[in-house]
């Protein structure tokens, strides 16, 4: 039995940026968000989804801002998006690509690749905050889209379980550092495993305090 949302004093993400897009003629809207911009290690990872017109049904409560859900809800919600999405996507940007674009650039690029990785072209984008002009598809970001737009929260449950797991199966790989707790962010129990280890491959190395700071 999944728990409840415990966001009832919280607004709801709504459809309607997707149904005023409809009424202009868009069929296949994507919500486009990412997770993992602020770790110290690991990717960071963009889910893309279109979901079916005027979704219904008890799970799409558990629609929202993956910041917003229990590891358990948002589990809950990927096998209902899974289910009723028209198409799904999920990109990443390694930590060395991070390192050497630039957070900024690497976000965008995981984003673009969400999108791609789509086995239906969208023809309209609804992201989260962060425009693509990269990417020759009419689109709209929006501050907080998350919490606001079905479609991008859709997005941000992908992209945050899909993260999640990728980090839990580093755990084994670079073990030590803790990496299925706190999935790459600058815990204080991190840091020590920084400060006792040293970091690691997917560690990102532009990042503080894993950044050497300049001797000039």
């Amino acid at each position: 039995m999944i728990r409840k949302c415990k966001t009832s004093n919280i607004r709801a993400p709504s459809y309607h940026e997707e149904a005023e897009l409809q009424s202009k003629g868009y069929s296949l809207i994507a919500g486009v968000d990412e997770v993992g911009r602020g770790t110290l290690a690991g990717p960071v990872l963009a889910g893309s989804v279109v979901l079916r017109a005027n979704p219904k049904g008890e799970w799409t409560k558990y629609i929202r801002d993956s910041k917003q859900l229990s590891p358990k809800q948002r589990e809950y919600a990927m096998t209902y998006i899974l289910k009723n999405a028209l198409g799904v996507g999920t990109g990443i940007s390694t930590s060395k690509e991070i390192d050497e674009l630039g957070i900024a650039e690497a976000t965008r690029l995981a984003m673009t690749r969400a999108i791609c990785q789509m086995q239906i072209t969208p023809d309209f984008l609804l992201l989260d905050a962060f425009p693509l002009p990269e990417v020759n598809i009419p689109q709209k970001p929006i501050i907080k889209g998350d919490s606001k737009c079905l479609s991008i929260a859709a997005a941000s449950v992908i992209a945050k379980v899909t993260r999640d797991k990728m980090m839990t199966d580093y755990d084994l790989i670079y073990p030590g550092y803790g990496f299925a707790k706190h999935k790459g962010y600058g815990t204080l129990e991190h840091k020590y495993k920084l400060q006792a280890l040293g970091p690691c491959t997917i560690h990102r190395f532009s990042f503080s305090p894993i950044k050497q700071p300049s001797k000039n």
